[in-house]
């Protein structure tokens, strides 16, 4: 009996050793094939100029990049206040039925595809405005990170000890004073990782912007126009007839996949810190 479960042990553990060696190479599989593809696309003028002409060789995506860091800024300024006070609400609050929906409807909609949350930007900004423009991409993007930042803001609160909110209690503080200036600050890196873990997961997503942003070739910066996106170049270069295109967009996925991992490991040295 003993030798038998020494080796349904080992072996119960063989395979679980494989089945994460098969989902790391898995994983650096998709990063070896897009980082062998795209590191010929990288140079100078691929960050510091504006992309070429239809058939014409050369140029960049710097209008991409910052149009990018401008919709995540807009999607951040929209998700983090509202799922921070989400998260909170449902943490000291919500112990009731209306707490259950909110925390069901945050799971329903972290789990509607990216492409319904773009037809909801477009029927609800886009159509109303007239024209595509960043603000409506920033809403649709905050939208999906609504969810995992609510959800995440909630677990870390929870996760710290009842008996802190009681001390500051028994001091005198009010409820509200007790929640900015002793819980908040315990569950800092466990908030700040789900809102980088969060931006991570929206950074890469093209369909919403399909529908909002558009995607503009030349410069622009102005929140009430369209504006050109890293993913959405992807799209378009991709599926071009043009190599000098194709090969930019294996360029621009790299770029892509290297903001994501260093979001990444950003929220995984967070998530060590200790407060």
């Amino acid at each position: 009996m003993i030798i038998w479960r020494r080796f349904v042990n080992r072996l119960m553990g063989a395979v679980t050793a494989l089945s994460a060696l098969l989902a790391a190479a898995a994983l650096l599989a998709v990063l070896a094939y897009v980082a062998l593809n795209g590191w010929r696309a990288l140079n100078l003028d691929f960050f510091l100029r504006l992309p070429t002409p239809v058939g014409v060789a050369g140029g960049g995506v710097a209008n991409a990049i910052v149009g990018s860091l401008l919709v995540i800024g807009l999607a951040t300024l929209f998700a983090v206040p509202i799922g921070l006070g989400a998260g909170i609400y449902l943490s000291e609050f919500g112990d009731n039925r209306f707490g259950d929906l909110v925390r069901y409807l945050a799971d329903v909609l972290s789990g509607v595809p990216s492409i319904v949350v773009g037809i909801f930007a477009y029927a609800l900004i886009v159509a109303r405005q007239g024209h595509f423009s960043a603000l409506s991409g920033g809403f649709a993007l905050g939208v999906m990170m609504l969810p995992a930042i609510t959800r995440t803001t909630e677990e870390m609160l929870r996760m710290v000890p009842n008996a802190l909110r009681e001390g500051s209690l028994a001091l005198g503080l009010p409820r509200w004073r007790t929640m900015i200036s002793v819980v908040l600050p315990m569950a800092r890196s466990g908030v700040t990782t789900g809102i980088v873990l969060a931006i991570a997961r929206v950074a890469g997503e093209t369909a919403p912007l399909l529908f909002t942003a558009f995607g503009n070739p030349f410069w622009s910066v102005s929140i009430d126009q369209p504006i050109a996106t890293l993913p959405h170049m992807v799209f378009t270069y991709a599926i071009s007839p043009y190599a000098d295109w194709q090969g930019k967009a294996w360029g621009t996925a790299l770029l892509l996949t290297g903001f994501v991992c260093l979001a990444s490991l950003l929220a995984r040295r967070l998530a060590r810190q200790r407060v």
